[in-house]
């Protein structure tokens, strides 16, 4: 398990990556980080909330679909209820929010 040291610096680059992928997409989201928690608004309102939670070094994502907590494991994050990918359920919930394909590639963890 990463050290919250790790965690919080891992989590930094995850958020500036998201941002960075989303400025190179077609559709149309405004991005704010306020301390643990980065927004993403789609233009027609809706918003998607990716959170880390420090404690349990969890990443946890909040759309209209629901909610999605992720635990690493073996350098990927995977959803604690049915395994699925973070990267993958980003890319969903900001598809439905966008009304097109949006795609988040996985951000490879650097090493410290």
């Amino acid at each position: 398990m990463m050290t919250e040291s790790e965690f919080l610096q891992h989590s930094d680059g995850l958020f500036a990556h998201i941002e960075d992928a989303l400025d190179d997409q077609d559709a149309d989201f405004d991005c704010q980080t306020a301390g643990n928690v980065l927004t993403i608004d789609a233009e027609d309102g809706t918003q998607v909330v990716v959170n880390r939670h420090t404690p349990n070094r969890e990443l946890w994502i909040a759309a209209k679909s629901g909610g999605y907590h992720f635990a690493e494991q073996g350098g990927q994050w995977l959803a604690t209820r049915d395994g699925r990918e973070f990267f993958a359920v980003l890319s969903q919930v900001l598809s439905e929010a966008a009304g097109q394909s949006v795609r988040i590639a996985p951000f490879i963890r650097q090493a410290v």
